[in-house]
This record gives structure tokens, C-alpha cells and sequence, in this order.
């Protein structure tokens, strides 16, 4: 979704050329525009007031009239940018079609509280099908803010309504929110990479209780949070909220694991779980580092295969960045923890606590009592969460005969 700011931005022409990439790969767009500041100018221009009740512009037919000319106005400029193929550019050669059409069908929203809302709409229903066949014959669809109804006629839809309920028709993979913001941020001012749609839905929630009284318009930042929570709540997997101001965003947010903006989502796309032999390589690549330079033992991949279902994992968004080993030894009810490693681009963020408690967990549902670890570097991590050192001697038996009187490792003990 690119609003009427975004199209208005001078970033714009960047954009339209990460969108002439994405096109280029294969990946099938969706591109749903709005056009608020165009017909704000319309309007003053023509010297027409605008009237908001609950937060919606009412469109009486005056209005509708600037609505429509600001709305041609924009889905011409983002054509002909798309259309742009001059050499020494980055869509030099490019061959882009772009289909519009009347695909959104409207129904008037009606009379809120007695103010009749006029050509104000809502999505009634998306024509998915036919936008699908544009999708598969490698088109771009743009739709607008406009809706058309069965009888002919014409509403003004909130930009964020048509791109959540044509994200959730044709079950796209992906909602993605152009604004003036970068994404979410914290109370500290750190943005938010990600955030899960029951944590967004409360945020929506407090600052419209805070409008409770008030009639002026939702901010911007607001109403993209909230279609991304509503394209979730509809079967949307992921939603991302990124700033049409920044050159590279769209391309960032997609293909860096951190992105640029904020990912709004069901469920948290970083998660534990156990290995399988398929993750023998990831494993491999992880913990290499810390092999050369002799903070961990060297396994090699025969022995990195034996023992793989010992392993528990941190993924993220697909990758492995974390993992840590549970080798027990029941007959003296203790269990080693070992290979505990967290990518160097992801320290800092507790992940090895998720680990170190995924491995008690283990040990404790196991019958064990004690959980070990031989280190020579990290000390200190393990006395700061419970561990304390010990001696040699009070190593199960079968750890004690193989232990590496070079390396000089530590032995710490944190009973469970």
C-alpha cells in the first residue's frame, strides 16, 4: 500500500524502482494507492470543507468529485513512473504492464449516529479471481481508493481497507505499509523489528480509547498498524510497516533478516526447536568459529550427525543463529550442557537464557539433578546464571576418563 504521501514523496521514483525489481524476480504485486493529500488540495482549491465523523472524511458529491480527480491523478503518475524505461536508469529495458480495473466492489458505509456518510464506502468484495489471472500472466494490478457499485455508482475508500481486504482475498503472503514513519517504536525510541499481532492489537486499542472523545483523524501510523492487524487476523502471514522516505527500505525489510521497518505477525518468526539431521550443516557453520579459535571442542560432521537430535536450536525466519547440546549421563543424574552458541550478529537479545532454559527443561523432565559444563572463556556467563565451579573428580565417570587434561577446562555445576 502506498499512500497519496508516498506517491507524492520525492523517495517515490526509488521506490517504483525496488517495486521494477521485485516484478523482475517473479514476485507477484499487488499495489493499492491512496490519494489523502490530493484531495485535500482539490478541495481547498475549490474552496469545499472537509467533515469528518468517526474518524471518516464524509464524501458528499462535491467532495467525491475531488476525490475521483485526485484519485485518476495518482494511479496516472504510478503508472507512468512504471512505465519510465529510459537507459542509464535502474528500469532501463524493463517492460512493465500494469492492469487497473473494477475490481473492488463498494457498499456505502451509511448513516453513523444520524450523519449520513453519503458516497463514503467499504470493501464489499474483491474480485480475486480475475486479479489472480493478472498475477499469472506476470501483470502488476493497481487498484485505488475508489469502490464501484452494482448500481454504477462510486465510493471513496479508506486506502488501508482496499489493501487489507485484497491481501486477505487473495491470500497474499505479504501486507506491506508505506508511511511517513519507519515502523514502531518503543518507549525508548528503539524500533520495534517485530511485533506480534496481539501485542499491535493493544497498542491500536490504547490510542483509540484515547480518541474516545475526540473527532480528529487517525494518525497515519495508526491506521497502518491496524490493517496490518486486521490482513493477520485474516490469514495475512506477515505485515510490514516500512517509511517511503527512506531509499531501499522495501528491499531491506524483504531480504535482510532484521529488515528496515516492522513486522507485525501471528506468531514470533523466531523460535526453538529441536534439531534433525537436516540442520547438521547449519550446525556446522555456527559453531566453526568458535572451533578455530578454541573456545569449543571440534566435532566433526560423522560426530555432528551422531549426535544432532542432542542439539536445540534458535531459529530465525528460516536460519539457525543459535544452539546448545543436552548430553545426559543418568546414572549419576546429571547431564552436560555443551555447544552453547549464539551467532555474533545476534548477541545481546537473551537468547542464550532461551537456550540455557530449554536445557534445564530437558534435563529436569529427564530425571537429571545437576546439569555440568567444561568451559575455558566463558566462565563467568555460567557463575552469573546459578553455575558454580567444581572439581575434576565430581564428573560422572564416563566424562571424567575422556576429559582433555590440555585444554584446562573448567567445571561448573548448577544443581536443577
Amino acid at each position: 500500500m502506498l499512500s497519496g504521501e508516498a506517491v507524492a514523496d520525492p523517495n517515490f521514483a526509488n521506490i517504483v524502482h525496488d517495486i521494477a525489481l521485485l516484478n523482475s524476480l517473479g514476485v507477484r504485486l499487488v499495489l493499492v494507492h491512496g490519494s489523502r493529500p490530493q484531495i485535500e488540495e482539490r478541495l481547498q482549491q475549490k474552496q469545499i470543507g472537509t467533515r469528518l465523523h468517526h474518524h471518516l472524511r464524509v464524501t458528499d458529491q462535491d467532495t467525491l468529485t475531488c476525490v475521483i480527480e485526485a484519485s485518476a491523478i495518482v494511479r496516472a503518475e504510478v503508472e507512468a513512473r512504471l512505465s519510465l524505461g529510459l537507459p542509464n536508469t535502474p528500469m532501463a529495458g524493463s517492460r512493465i504492464k500494469v492492469v487497473s480495473g473494477n475490481f473492488v466492489t463498494a457498499k456505502p458505509v451509511g448513516v453513523l449516529d444520524g450523519v449520513d456518510m453519503a458516497h463514503t464506502g467499504q470493501v464489499r468484495r474483491l474480485d480475486s479471481d480475475a486479479i489472480r489471472q493478472q498475477l499469472d500472466d506476470g501483470n502488476i494490478v493497481l487498484l485505488s481508493n475508489l469502490g464501484y457499485s452494482p448500481t454504477g455508482e462510486l465510493f471513496n475508500i479508506a486506502a488501508e481497507d482496499v489493501a487489507t481486504c485484497t491481501a486477505a482475498a487473495v491470500q497474499a503472503e505479504k501486507l506491506i505499509l508505506f508511511g511517513a514513519d519507519q515502523g514502531v517504536k518503543d518507549s525508548s525510541g528503539q524500533l520495534r523489528s517485530e511485533l506480534l499481532t496481539r501485542k499491535a492489537e493493544r497498542l491500536v486499542a490504547q490510542y483509540l480509547s484515547s480518541l474516545q472523545d475526540s473527532d480528529k483523524p487517525h494518525t497515519e501510523l495508526s491506521r497502518h498498524l491496524e490493517a496490518a492487524v486486521n490482513a493477520c487476523r485474516s490469514g495475512v502471514n506477515r505485515c510490514h510497516l516500512i517509511s517511503y522516505k527512506e531509499d531501499g527500505a522495501l528491499l531491506g525489510e524483504l531480504f535482510t533478516r532484521d529488515g528496515e521497518g516492522t513486522m507485525v505477525l501471528q506468531e514470533s518468526y523466531e523460535k526453538l526447536r529441536q534439531a534433525s539431521i537436516e540442520d547438521v550443516g547449519a550446525v556446522m557453520e555456527l559453531i566453526q568459529p568458535l572451533e578455530q579459535d578454541g573456545t569449543l571442542v571440534r566435532r566433526s560432521r560423522e560426530v555432528l550427525e551422531n549426535e544432532i537430535e542432542r542439539f536445540t536450536l534458535i531459529e530465525r525466519d528460516g536460519v539457525v543463529i543459535g544452539c546448545a547440546a543436552l548430553y545426559p549421563f543418568p546414572e549419576e543424574n546429571m547431564g552436560e550442557l555443551a555447544c552453547v552458541v549464539v551467532s555474533a550478529e545476534y548477541k545481546g537479545g537473551s537468547r542464550g537464557d532461551k537456550l540455557l532454559t530449554a536445557i534445564e527443561k530437558q534435563a529436569t523432565d529427564a530425571g537429571l539433578e545437576q546439569l555440568f559444563v567444561l568451559t575455558t572463556k566463558t566462565a563467568h556467563w555460567f557463575v552469573e546464571r546459578g553455575f558454580s565451579e567444581h572439581k575434576v573428580e565430581q564428573l560422572p565417570s564416563e566424562k571424567k576418563a575422556i576429559f582433555n587434561l590440555q585444554r584446562n577446562s573448567k567445571v561448573f555445576v548448577k544443581s536443577l
